[in-house]
């Protein structure tokens, strides 16, 4: 290099340590109080080797803004301090430069921040790829995925505010450039419980609340819901409302979502009527009735929620109410029905909200799958981004504790095998030695869940498939024998077990200790969440229901279509997801990010070192340590190396000509560091201790600032040259500067002297020059005097004789026509301008001559007027003709029309030819469009406004919807019979249909427009043209309107406007609709 570069390093400035694999000495206490360290010191990140550790910081940090995007782009992972835009960098880099598909996996409990730290990764990586209009767009919509599955899927925990109660696995799909060309979503295990029950402090999922916070009164309405939380049994109450969260722009934002991703109206719509109807299920309730038989059986007390629920899903309410009332079981030929008691009314109503919900999420992800998927077939690159549930502790552990655990129990076993992989392929790539590291495998834990002959979850299938009677106990029983001699299972009833006396242990419990630490897992509720079954009446029903949404999620409902074979179990399917997505992470390049919670009361500033402390141990990060630094602690590439420390040593310093590993080699053995403590690799050096590195690292330091001291000397030597040396170089300069000056004085003296002189003698001789100039004038003069009045005595001579021979009239016609003469040349000089609206014209000069001077006005004008028309295209004619023609038709009766005057009439405002977007549009219509225009049609029943495209045919007047494109209606101009408008300053007006025509089944139309003036005149020239008579147009404050049967009133009025100048409608009453007007 010619000069010497300083770049950032991991190792410059650190707080702490910022790699974990460098701490010395190394143990929980070191770990726990370097965490804290960088914590207080708002370091939330920091490496072991590749892995990064993400403090959660309850807080926002400016260490995510564009700037340092840049700043980490294409840069070395251990170039810059830690960061979790690092690790997406090497990521992304990796996957485009190397072709080598990767995957982020993002692990730690509730509340530590995984779901914040996947947006962080997507973002960085949105930024740095490819630019573009469909490269954004498809940016755009994986971004926009994010709102909506956490709408449907996340809620507040007592750990988290935005906890995330699924499974999420998103693949982004890159080209061979490294611009995203789509993706794909996997969700794993949603926790439906929580839509029936949540635990104290917790809510239900953020969607019900955004609904009912959010939506429109209308939309509300619509949906049969009311805004009150406490009117829903399946809303807790407590926790209803979070601080710093607001779910009425929550549910703003998620519509917009919705709409970005690629949700068509009808289907958002049918998707919040599906979550209205989960929200009215849950207010169902039942009272017990005895049969003559006496067979208890239940009845539903208030049918009015059964009814509206019916009313929103389209299902027959008779079929609904039988399906909550009563079973029916198929076995080959035959069928049971048997009655429901109150405990199994209400266990299937609660089944129903859970499967409604459960498959609505799933459809969702689907849905978003068929939007954000690539749409090319050629090759693709893939980042894998794995957000799924941390492992959980809790005082109550149920089902769904037992799977999360059981999945974070197989991320841990191929977190370690990769780690290891890893490691060892970099020591063989190197030509390092490699030594076996011993290390717990949780390969026991994983096979005491899910082996397939005498596996925990094996077991509960095998009895939830048994005849007989099954409960939690039997299933527990079963455990106790299978189980009992497994080290890692422990039971009260187990043979094996330490806590055989231990009371504090409780009947219905079972103990597996997890490579986190023990967890007690509460037996009751595995065997029904296992089964999740949904009675065939319940799924039949819904099938038989006219919404096309509900209807496609219970497609086993069919009659048609009925399987008698058990769907398979909750567990079975959650384990053969979880190969799926250890297979498929095995493919890729993992990179890893573990979240941990610095306290437990979602606090800034506060860390909890015994909880940080439960986390490390569970998420085995001091192993993780200890497996890094099993060989060598420390390694890097043998350039950056160099030149980091070659100012250790004179011969590399200050420049090394020969390779890079032989400098480090004559660094390394004239600084005298002992041979067994590094290690030549093909690329990079290794340095075993920690000590080393730091020492290392001391000596840079000192020497750092012996260079700093040398260099300050040498700069205080150069600046004081430079300072003589300017001095020096002034004083030539002033003496220059002072002699020049002086010579100037002493010319302007001399050049002063001479010009007065010189003065004197000029005004001398001028002097002298006017005397005689002055002599020769008044000679000239008396001549000339003389000769005049000697030629006016012949001229009086001559005059006497002409006077006598009738000389008067031919004076006074000489006269007259050097008047005319003077008047026309005077004309010619004075002549206005050619523009037709000039009114300028020169004054009359003789009074006899004043018909002749308004002539001559009038034919100079038109002659101008024929010029300027002469220069109009037949288009620009077309123009002026509908410009004259809206004179007539509105000048001095609109007050609007003034401001219209100066706009030209273009028609064509949407560019229907050009737009893609109006393709299906443009197809439809096979005419010439002489107005396209979005205007606002008022709405009939509020007064409130809806956009719509306004097109004018030849023969029609069309509607169409804004978004889609799609034709709402269709008028033929012979059916408009008038067209009226107020004649204050706004663009409201009505066009009135031809009663009995087709066109007017639903009444007449009332829009708004900022171009009222040309659509009218247009419209009232088309209607001319085909119908060969004049349309109507009626000005007036007030008129009425056809709405269907009804006979509208709309009165303009004066008022002052809240949104400003926008005049603003409202439905008075059924007959009058007012319209205030600034």
């Amino acid at each position: 290099m010619a000069k010497m570069e300083v770049k950032t390093s991991l190792l410059d400035n650190m707080i702490g340590v910022g790699d974990m694999v460098l701490l010395e000495p190394l143990n929980e206490e070191t770990f726990i109080d370097n965490l804290k360290k960088r914590f207080d010191h708002n370091e939330i990140y920091t490496y072991i080797g590749s892995v990064v550790i993400s403090v959660n910081p309850y807080r926002s940090l400016p260490i995510y803004s564009p700037e340092k995007v840049e700043e980490y782009r294409n840069r070395n992972f251990y170039e810059l301090s830690p960061h979790i835009f690092a690790l997406s960098d090497e990521a992304y880099r990796s996957l485009r430069d190397q072709d080598k598909d990767q995957c982020i996996l993002i692990t730690g409990e509730s509340g530590a921040g995984k779901t914040e730290a996947s947006k962080l990764v997507m973002s960085y990586v949105a930024a740095v790829c490819g630019k573009g209009a469909e490269v954004n767009e498809v940016k755009e919509q994986l971004l926009q995925s994010n709102p909506v599955l956490e709408a449907f899927g996340n809620a507040k925990t007592v750990r988290n505010d935005n906890s995330s109660r699924f499974g999420k696995y998103m693949d982004i799909e890159f080209d061979f450039k490294g611009d995203p060309l789509g993706g794909v979503i996997s969700n794993y295990l949603l926790e439906k419980s929580r839509v029936v029950k949540q635990p104290r402090g917790e809510r239900n999922f953020h969607v019900f609340y955004q609904l009912l916070s959010g939506a429109s009164e209308e939309l509300l309405n619509k949906l049969k819901l009311e805004r009150d939380f406490s009117r829903y049994n399946y809303l807790s109450l407590d926790s209803a409302v979070v601080n710093g969260v607001d779910d009425a722009a929550n549910f703003r934002t998620v519509r917009n979502a919705m709409q970005i991703v690629g949700f068509m109206d009808h289907e958002a719509e049918s998707v919040l009527e599906v979550v209205a109807a989960v929200l009215k299920l849950g207010n169902i309730e039942f009272k017990p009735e005895s049969r003559v038989n006496g067979l208890d059986e239940s009845k539903i007390k208030d049918k009015n929620e059964l009814k509206e629920i019916c009313e929103l899903t389209s299902i027959d309410q008779s079929v609904l109410e039988r399906a909550f009332s009563f079973r029916t079981v198929e076995a080959k030929q035959e069928k049971v029905s048997t009655t429901l008691n109150v405990a199994q009314a209400y266990y299937a109503r609660d089944a129903l909200a859970k499967n409604l919900y459960s498959r609505l999420f799933s459809w969702l992800v689907n849905r978003i799958n068929e939007s954000i998927k690539a749409q090319t077939k050629v090759r693709k690159k893939v980042m894998g981004v794995l957000d799924i549930y941390g492992f959980e502790i809790f005082e109550d552990n149920s089902f769904e504790q037992f799977i999360i655990n059981y999945c974070n129990e197989k991320l841990q076993q191929i977190f370690i095998e990769l780690t290891l992989k890893e490691e060892q392929e970099e020591y063989i790539r190197e030509d390092i030695e490699w030594t076996h590291i011993d290390y717990f495998n949780n390969a026991i834990i994983c096979d005491l869940i899910e082996n397939n002959t005498n596996g925990i979850l094996a077991m509960l299938d095998e009895e939830c498939l048994r005849p007989g009677t099954v409960t939690d106990d039997t299933f527990l029983e079963k455990l106790n024998q299978v189980c009992a001699t497994h080290q890692h299972f422990e039971s009260r009833m187990s043979k094996c077990s330490r806590f055989l006396n231990d009371t504090t242990l409780p009947h219905s419990c079972f103990r597996i200790q997890h490579y986190a630490g023990k967890v007690l897992y509460q037996v009751e509720g595995f065997v029904d969440k296992n089964n999740d079954l949904l009675y065939r009446d319940l799924s039949q029903a819904m099938w038989k229901a006219g919404h096309t949404l509900i209807k496609s999620l219970f497609p086993e409902g069919n009659p048609a279509k009925i399987n008698l074979k058990r769907p398979p179990t909750a567990g079975s399917q959650f384990k053969a997801s979880v190969a799926t997505l250890m297979k498929n992470l095995q493919t890729k390049n993992p990179n890893y990010i573990r979240c941990i919670k610095p306290n437990d009361k979602k606090a800034a500033h506060i860390f909890s070192e015994g909880l940080v402390c439960h986390q490390i141990r569970y998420l085995g990060l001091l192993e993780n340590v200890r497996v890094r630094r099993a060989g060598y602690a420390f390694r890097q590439a043998y350039e950056p190396c160099l030149e980091r420390y070659k100012m250790l040593c004179k011969q590399t310093w200050p420049h090394w000509k020969g390779p890079a590993r032989s400098g480090v080699e004559v660094l390394f053995n004239e600084l005298e560091i002992p041979v067994e403590e590094y290690s030549f690799g093909r690329s990079k050096i290794f340095i075993r201790n920690p000590r080393t590195l730091f020492k290392l690292e001391d000596l840079r330091k000192q020497r750092l600032e012996d260079l700093a001291t040398l260099i300050q000397k040498i700069y205080r030597g150069w600046k004081c040259r430079t300072h003589f040396l300017l001095m020096k170089k002034s004083q030539i300069v002033i003496a220059a500067w002072y002699r020049r000056y002086a010579q100037q004085k002493r010319y302007q003296q001399v050049k002063s002297s001479a010009l007065v002189v010189q003065s004197y003698i000029r005004g001398w001789k001028a002097r002298k020059i006017l005397r005689e100039l002055k002599h020769q004038r008044r000679c000239r003069e008396a001549a000339t005097t003389i000769a005049a009045y000697w030629h006016g005595t012949q001229v009086r001579r001559e005059y006497r004789k002409f006077f006598r021979a009738n000389a008067g009239k031919k004076i006074y016609e000489f006269t007259l026509q050097r008047i005319v003469q003077k008047y026309f040349l005077e004309m010619k000089n004075k002549m206005p301008s050619l523009s037709p609206i000039d009114k300028n014209w020169p004054s009359r000069p003789y009074l006899f001559l004043d018909s002749t001077h308004k002539e001559l006005k009038r034919i100079f004008h038109l002659w101008r007027c024929k010029k300027y028309r002469d220069q109009f295209t037949d288009q620009q004619k077309l123009i002026y003709e509908e410009k004259l023609e809206a004179s007539e038709l509105f000048k001095d009766k609109k007050a609007l029309y003034p401001s219209s005057v100066g706009q030209p009439f273009q028609g064509a405002y949407l560019e229907i030819n050009k737009n893609p977007k109006y393709k299906k549009l443009k197809d439809a219509i096979e005419e010439k469009i002489i107005i396209a225009e979005v205007v606002n049609k008022i709405n009939r029943a509020n007064g409130k406004s809806t956009s719509r495209i306004f097109l004018l045919t030849n023969n029609n007047l069309l509607l169409a919807d804004q978004k889609s494109g799609q034709i709402k209606s269709e008028v033929p101009l012979v059916d408009v019979t008038k067209v009226s408008m107020s004649s204050q300053n706004d663009g409201f007006f009505a066009v009135h249909l031809k009663e009995g025509s087709e066109a007017a089944s639903k009444g007449d139309f009332l829009f708004s427009s900022d171009h009222l003036i040309e659509m009218a005149t247009k419209l009232y020239r088309t209607t001319l043209s085909q119908t060969k008579q004049k349309l109507n147009i009626e000005i007036s404050d007030e008129f009425l309107v056809q709405f269907r049967q009804d006979k509208v009133c709309v009165k303009f009025i004066q008022g002052n406007q809240k949104n400003g100048s926008v005049p603003t409608c409202k439905r008075k009453n059924n007959r009058l609709l007012e319209v205030a007007v600034p």
